[in-house]
């Protein structure tokens, strides 16, 4: 795999949008760093999410410079004040460092692209990407031209999920293009074997109950095997994976009391409506592309692909369920729920809310139920933007299914790959062969994946963003009391006797609600475990970045929603 005729063939792509003056200062970014940077914003300092997130990088109250620049500061009229609001948000998301955007550095590395996501693409054979289509995927997002965007070639039918989306602008909140995550892990690296590792074992495990987690031989099997990684980035005790920590993030709450979340499992009502929340699950010990045949014309986009089975409804008990409901669930869902419940129950507010000390008023609007509940979609859309922003123009992340075919290809002597050994020579590869005659990864749902990269995660977040969203708007602290528990049929509620039972608050059940969510997309082996992490926290920042800028709004006295990040450190925006 000759690195210069890599370079070769990307220079000779970039060398197309030369004559569009925009185009080239993305093409001589996007050399320097890894064919990652965006044209419509130059970069002045490397950053983290962490760091973008932060209040105090560029605070929306009074700025003496925005004083200085407004010319009408003296004219009262409620237009004017209006000018002045939207003016200094602007200078002050204007004024975040926009980070360095730094891929693994796959692309460069492979000059058959292996590396890199490519489903929908045309593939020769063995699943390989065509050299030239890829090209011209690397053609638009260096151009950003919509007519470059409609010139990348399909391998199927099976159209791409609107990959402009991450250059739409937003008038609130920090732009997509000043976040940023880290490289994913490289494809020869020991992480990512290591999450495909796990990601076969949840492929293997879909159907145990959550219950039955370590005493069911295939996740007593999963935990002895992760256990001899040193490199897995799953959550532990004392070092260890254990039956209690199995597949769970590694968040505060995540790890008290039942594997699901109680958003997930307590009735609500959405006005009239009462809602018990059982959900259509997929036919049990259905798994889908576990044959050559089927894999390839996923990677071709060759549909149209059948639907999911479904069984009958059933309270979410296993990773299949939790991976139906992920495949189905409308954008914001589980928050949405979780949101009613917490206002249909009287859940306290943040103790910062204003009308906790107003006496003759209530919140709608600003405030109130209302305000929350159009806070979710709100927020949704714009970490989508964002995190599309990174999935397109940045790294370009191939998704564990296309990686699945480099390990099956491996080890059947097809082609010779730089897949890391500790995946090939796994329990959980040679289960999978033994129970489905081919070592790809089994998948949920018969289309594989969406079409879009997988680095980092739209479900993760958009996860991030609203939880952030709900933790600002309640009391974490809030006791949630009787917890229940999935039956392992599915079909009732029992009570939870865990000996935590009585530690299980709103803010601990937030984090575990997006983590299962995260985490329910990559037992449908559609995303990694880096995924869903590096998407928590960049919704987390999105969401963040918009309260910030909404601050200044309000006409109540308002000091600011103090809440805990998802890595357990408090902050006031």
């Amino acid at each position: 795999m000759d690195p210069n005729e890599t370079k070769g063939r990307i220079e000779e792509a970039e060398e197309k949008v030369n004559s569009n003056p925009d185009g080239r200062d993305l093409v001589r970014t996007a050399m320097s760093r890894s064919l990652s940077r965006r044209s419509f914003l130059g970069r002045v300092s490397t950053s983290s999410v962490a760091a973008v997130a932060g209040v105090g990088a560029s605070p929306l109250l009074l700025s003496e410079e925005a004083k200085a620049d407004d010319d009408d500061e003296e004219d009262s009229s409620r237009r004017a004040r209006s000018y002045r609001i939207r003016l200094r948000a602007a200078k002050a998301e204007r004024d975040v460092p926009p980070p360095d955007q730094v891929n693994n550095g796959d692309e460069r590395r492979y000059h058959n692209f292996i590396g890199n996501y490519s489903q929908g693409l045309p593939h020769n054979s063995i699943g390989e990407v065509d050299p030239s289509a890829y090209e011209a995927l690397l053609i638009a997002v260096h151009s950003g031209r919509p007519s470059d965007f409609a010139n990348i070639p399909l391998g199927g039918n099976t159209k791409l999920q609107d990959p402009q989306g991450g250059l739409a602008f937003d008038l609130e909140g920090t732009d997509s293009g000043q976040f940023t995550i880290p490289p994913a892990p490289a494809l020869a690296s020991e992480e990512r074997a290591r999450e495909m590792v796990e990601d076969y074992w949840m492929a293997l495990a879909r159907d145990v109950p959550f219950s039955q987690y370590g005493s069911d031989p295939i996740t007593a099997a999963a935990i002895g095997d992760l256990n001899k990684l040193t490199v897995f980035k799953g959550p532990k005790a004392n070092g260890a994976v254990t039956a209690d920590n199995l597949f769970r993030g590694p968040r505060p709450g995540d790890l008290t009391g039942p594997y699901l979340s109680q958003f997930f499992l307590l009735p609500l009502t959405f006005g009239a409506l009462s809602v018990t929340q059982k959900f259509n699950a997929y036919v049990a010990d259905k798994d889908y592309l576990t044959d050559f045949t089927s894999w390839l014309a996923v990677q071709n986009g060759q549909g149209p692909f059948p639907a999911n089975v479904i069984s009958g409804t059933t309270y979410i008990k296993c990773g299949r369920d939790l991976g139906a409901f992920v495949h189905s669930d409308i954008t914001f869902q589980a928050y949405l729920c979780a949101a009613q419940w917490l206002l249909t129950h009287g859940a306290p507010l943040n103790p910062a809310n204003p009308y906790l000390t107003i006496k003759n008023q209530v919140g709608v609007q600003t405030f109130g139920s209302q305000y929350i509940l159009d806070l979710l979609g709100e927020v949704s859309n714009r970490a989508l933007k964002a995190m599309w922003y990174q999935k397109w123009f940045v790294h370009r992340a191939l998704r564990p299914i296309e990686y699945g075919g480099l390990v099956h290809n491996t080890l059947t002597g097809v082609a010779s790959y730089p897949v890391h050994s500790d995946v090939l020579n796994s329990q959980a590869v040679a289960q999978v062969f033994a129970e489905f005659g081919s070592y790809l990864l089994p998948a949920a749902y018969p289309e594989g994946n969406p079409q879009h990269p997988s680095y980092g995660e739209g479900h993760g977040v958009i996860a991030g963003a609203c939880v952030t969203a709900l933790k600002a708007f309640f009391d974490e602290s809030y006791v949630i009391s009787n917890p229940v528990v999935a039956s392992d049929d599915g079909q009732s509620l029992l009570a939870y006797t865990g000996s935590d039972a009585g530690q299980i608050t709103l803010g601990g059940e937030l984090n575990k609600l997006a983590n299962n969510v995260a985490l329910g997309r990559d037992m449908a082996g559609v995303h990694w475990r880096s995924d869903a992490e590096q998407a928590l926290l960049l919704g987390e920042a999105v969401t963040i970045s918009i309260l910030r800028d909404q601050r200044p709004t309000y006409n109540q006295p308002f000091s600011g929603f103090t809440f805990t990040k998802f890595d357990g450190t408090t902050i006031t925006v």
